[in-house]
């Protein structure tokens, strides 16, 4: 059976041959590739028990490439994306990320910042809003308010001062 099984699968396999190549190298690019992805359907293809029970031979072997073209593209995902543990520079990217006291520093400003702009009036705080969180130009910001452009302008500085002043003793 296993004579039998490994002939009838060296035939389908010579017979899809270049098909199956020409399959691989539109969708990985690489002509090794595509004759590493090939020799692993024929291998993946000597592992079937009884090739004589498949009702379509054909389908079962570009099923088996489909499979394969998957794991490939994962892998090369996984091999441009990941960062080893053991590469020299992962210890060092590690380090170069901001420090503890750093990321409280950041966190006790921002909290700061978060008290200032409320003493600020309801539009005025609106505005710096819309401008540095929202991204909203001028002339959106007062459409939305019902205000002049001038006036957005004029409230923006005015925050501005306000959270320097406020900001300034935290340095």
């Amino acid at each position: 059976m296993a004579v039998v099984n490994s002939v009838l699968v060296e035939r389908l396999f010579l017979a899809q041959k270049d098909a199956l190549q020409r399959y691989f190298i539109r969708r990985v690019r690489r002509r090794s590739d595509a004759e590493e992805l090939a020799q692993e359907v024929y291998l993946r293809l000597l592992r079937v028990a009884d090739a004589e029970a498949l009702r379509n031979p054909e389908g079962y072997l570009y099923a088996i490439a489909a499979n394969l073209i998957k794991e490939h593209a994962a892998q090369h995902y996984i091999r441009r994306n990941c960062v080893a543990l053991e590469d020299a520079g992962f210890a060092e990217a590690l380090s170069e990320g901001p420090s503890y006291p750093d990321l409280v520093d950041t966190a006790q400003r921002a909290k700061r910042l978060r008290e200032v702009l409320q003493q600020l009036p309801a539009k005025c705080q609106a505005a710096v809003i819309m401008r540095h969180w929202h991204g909203l130009s001028y002339e959106e910001i007062a459409q939305k308010l019902g205000i002049s452009v001038n006036m957005v302008k004029k409230y923006l500085v005015s925050a501005l001062a306000h959270c320097r002043r406020r900001m300034g003793h935290l340095r």
